[in-house]
């Protein structure tokens, strides 16, 4: 079974109460090989809310202590991501998940890049705080990007 973010099934729990639909994502779900999960829902948040960011480093650096989850308005909301991301890692287990497709950018959900902290639209090398954590336990997480990488 894959795990994969619920925005790119075309769930409208995005931030700004939009979806990332990928058809191939799609696809598996119609086909029972795959399974959502959004991590900032887990984590308390509703839909839509304030776009946050990482300030001060990337997941593994707010795991670490060393950095923190910020909305733009400034309030912190680091131990929301880091619940929503222990909840999806237990799902991840529970399902026994051979992959995770995570959105990539997304504080919580980035497996490669993320926006860098100063709400200015651009991107850094880094994972979010989810695709952290997953990874840390040994868990294939990759993006919608390289989807074919699971056929292989």
């Amino acid at each position: 079974m894959i795990l994969v973010s619920s925005c790119l099934a075309g769930m409208e729990v995005r931030y700004n109460g939009t979806h990332s639909l990928n058809e191939t994502i799609r696809e598996l779900i119609e086909q029972n090989k795959a399974v959502t999960v959004c991590p900032e829902l887990l984590g308390g948040f509703s839909t839509p809310r304030e776009p946050a960011e990482i300030i001060g480093g990337d997941g593994d650096d707010v795991l670490d202590g060393t950095a923190k989850v910020i909305e733009r308005s400034g309030r912190d909301v680091t131990d929301m991501y880091i619940q929503g991301a222990n909840a999806a890692l237990r799902k991840a287990r529970e399902l026994e998940a051979s992959a995770v497709v995570l959105k990539e950018y997304s504080p919580s959900c980035g497996s490669a890049m993320i926006y860098n902290g100063r709400f200015a639209n651009e991107k850094v090398a880094g994972n979010g705080v989810t695709a952290a954590l997953l990874k840390r336990h040994g868990i294939k997480v990759i993006s919608e990007e390289q989807l074919a990488e699971l056929e292989s």
